[in-house]
């Protein structure tokens, strides 16, 4: 005899009807990583399918993106120079305030992030201005730094500023850096909860941002800390941030939950580089049913909490999405 369970599976209809999780084209950002020069479209070894672009191609991916109902990007800069404080970040015509206005200009409509932080411009590789004394970085320089970035973006039209230094008291800097500029209505998604991940390896290839010594320990969290993970996002939004996020998000289910208990606010997570390599190598050597674990991933993290996820997949989750409607 059936339970009460299994009473509800036996019909697909049913299943659908009383399916508590579901994922959506809605659901997905899509990273974009930008760098100067004409038709570039550099495919990064250890992330099959993600690029480096030069503006131009990273417009023409907007049009693929929107072909898929994909209608958010966050940007990623690759400068041409660096230096030790990140100067290219806060130009006006740097590489990301540039992207800004020619997606703006080619996509009126699509939601344009900009990550904001300095670890892609410094020569070091850290997140900001570095201590020389205790060589690790300068907290309060860097959050004048992060507010003039801030600005710098939104004068260039962006739609949201996410910063992702972790730097203590960032949202209230950028904040009060925005509003002081006039941009009040330029929201915040903070990267609230962002942990000291070994996941972020790929990541650093396709950014070119990986630190010349050392790690990022000393501002990003401790993997081995929940409580902290639950507080740190609890301050970005009492400090003003209008989204937060969990970062990785893969191996950090239990804090997407934590963090989803303890706010109302918006929760987006990062689907990072080393768990979307993971998928593809294993996918390459035959492993797993690349399509069905991708979804299942990205399923999870909703179920976990999350509103928003930031992920490579997002094409390919876009697709199959399409191709199940399509079937319906």
């Amino acid at each position: 005899m059936f339970t009460r369970f299994r009473r509800r599976r036996i019909h697909p209809v049913l299943r659908n009807l009383v399916e508590e999780s579901r994922l959506s084209t809605d659901d997905f950002i899509y990273p974009l990583f930008v760098r100067s020069g004409s038709g570039i479209r550099d495919e990064v070894a250890s992330m099959p399918g993600v690029y480096q672009m030069s503006i131009d191609e990273a417009v023409k991916e907007c049009d693929t993106l929107k072909s898929l109902g994909l209608h958010a990007v966050i940007l990623f800069g690759i400068p041409d120079t660096k230096d030790s404080v990140g100067s290219e970040a806060m130009c006006e015509h740097g590489i990301i305030a540039e992207a800004v206005r020619a997606i703006k200009k080619a996509h009126p409509e699509m939601l344009v992030i900009t990550d904001l932080c300095f670890c892609e411009y410094t020569d070091h590789g850290h997140c900001g201005v570095l201590d020389p004394v205790l060589e690790t970085v300068d907290n309060d320089i860097t959050l004048d730094n992060l507010a003039r970035q801030a600005v710098v973006h939104a004068r260039s039209g962006v739609d949201m500023i996410a910063p992702s230094g972790m730097m203590d008291g960032m949202i209230q800097a950028i904040r009060h850096g925005l509003d002081a500029a006039g941009y009040v209505n330029t929201p915040i998604m903070s990267y609230s909860t962002k942990f000291a991940s070994a996941y972020y390896g790929p990541f650093r290839d396709v950014a070119e941002s990986a630190p010349s010594f050392g790690d990022r320990r000393s501002y990003q969290m401790n993997p081995a800390n929940r409580r902290e993970a639950i507080a740190e996002s609890v301050t970005d939004e009492a400090e003003g941030a209008d989204i937060l996020m969990v970062k990785p998000a893969l191996a950090y289910m239990d804090i997407i939950r934590d963090v989803r208990e303890h706010t109302t606010l918006p929760l987006a997570v990062y689907n990072v580089s080393g768990e979307y390599s993971m998928l593809k190598m294993a996918a390459r050597a035959g492993v797993i049913d690349y399509e069905r674990v991708m979804m299942e991933t990205l399923l999870g993290f909703k179920r976990a909490g999350a509103d928003i996820i930031i992920t490579y997949h997002a094409k390919e989750a876009a697709a199959l999405l399409h191709k199940e409607y399509d079937q319906q």
